[in-house]
């Protein structure tokens, strides 16, 4: 297992690039409730999806194409001459050195039935690494935020950024683990073998529904390990630099990745990562599942 940070490049200054993510995470966010308000009625119950992508299972909401649309104008406002890659397209080369990966909305499906666990996540790449990230927990108002070498924060309401700080678990078998499954239903089958070998082998398994959800609650306590199988660029890159910056390891499948070899992403408590991971290579957890 490698989980080693990347030192922060001199010519980059993670703090801004922080701050813009912080910005314009929480206006697109807003731009969401908004819109899923007038689209649920007073209700608020599920949304009939716009169009499906992989499968009919993973759906495309507009309000999707929305919230990337308004980001990725807003980034380039500000930073013309970044690069861009969006989970609904947006694509550009940068001329900066930064790219920006941008989940408009994590956790789509969540969205769709009113579970309140669905995020905005927007994180700047530079060498093939995160150096800055803020994801935006929607429904519920949290909003965590890292810069390389300044820590990870969370803000959750309107009160004060406070500093994020993972527990200090050693044993895999007391340890509450996230993961999460693949739209396709062969790679479905191969992750529920590795959770029926894992799950004797662990305190209990959570299944919330979104990445980047997933991999901040390692940062701040709320689960000791996250893995999954085949998720993208865009569903870890701010998760990434935040679980890191809280002091996290963490193993990502690259800042490109578009799930289909099945690489695993992992993060997990500091005190347990060696001996998680161990136990999940046991459960043959750690080879890739392909789509």
């Amino acid at each position: 297992m490698s989980a080693a940070a990347p030192e922060v490049p001199e010519d980059v200054d993670a703090v801004e690039l922080r701050d813009l993510a912080v910005r314009v995470a929480g206006q697109a966010a807003a731009l969401i409730r908004t819109r899923r308000a007038e689209l649920a009625g007073p209700q608020g119950a599920g949304l009939h999806a716009h169009h499906t992508k992989s499968s009919a299972v993973d759906p495309v909401t507009e309000v999707d194409e929305a919230s990337e649309s308004f980001i990725t104008g807003e980034l380039l406002a500000a930073r013309p001459f970044d690069g861009l890659l969006g989970e609904e397209g947006a694509a550009r080369e940068s001329s900066s050195g930064v790219t920006w990966v941008v989940d408009p909305i994590d956790g789509t499906v969540n969205f769709l039935y009113g579970v309140p666990d669905y995020a905005v996540s927007i994180g700047a790449v530079v060498d093939g690494e995160p150096v800055a990230g803020c994801v935006v927990n929607v429904a519920q108002d949290v909003t965590y935020a890292a810069a390389l070498g300044h820590g990870a924060t969370v803000v959750r309401g309107g009160s004060s950024p406070q500093p994020v700080h993972p527990r200090t678990e050693t044993d895999p078998a007391l340890s509450l683990v996230a993961t999460g499954f693949g739209y396709e239903a062969s790679r479905r089958r191969a992750q529920a073998e590795v959770l029926v070998r894992l799950l004797p082998q662990v305190r209990d398994i959570r299944r919330i529904g979104a990445a980047a959800l997933d991999i901040c609650r390692v940062a701040d306590g709320s689960v000791d390990v996250y893995y999954e199988h085949g998720i993208k660029a865009w569903d870890c890159a701010a998760g990434t630099i935040i679980a890191r910056e809280a002091g996290c390891a963490v193993v990502h499948p690259g800042m490109e990745a578009d799930g289909k070899d099945g690489a695993i992403f992992f993060a997990a408590q500091p005190s347990v990562a060696p001996a998680a991971w161990a136990t999940l290579s046991e459960a043959k957890g750690t080879d890739k599942i392909p789509a």
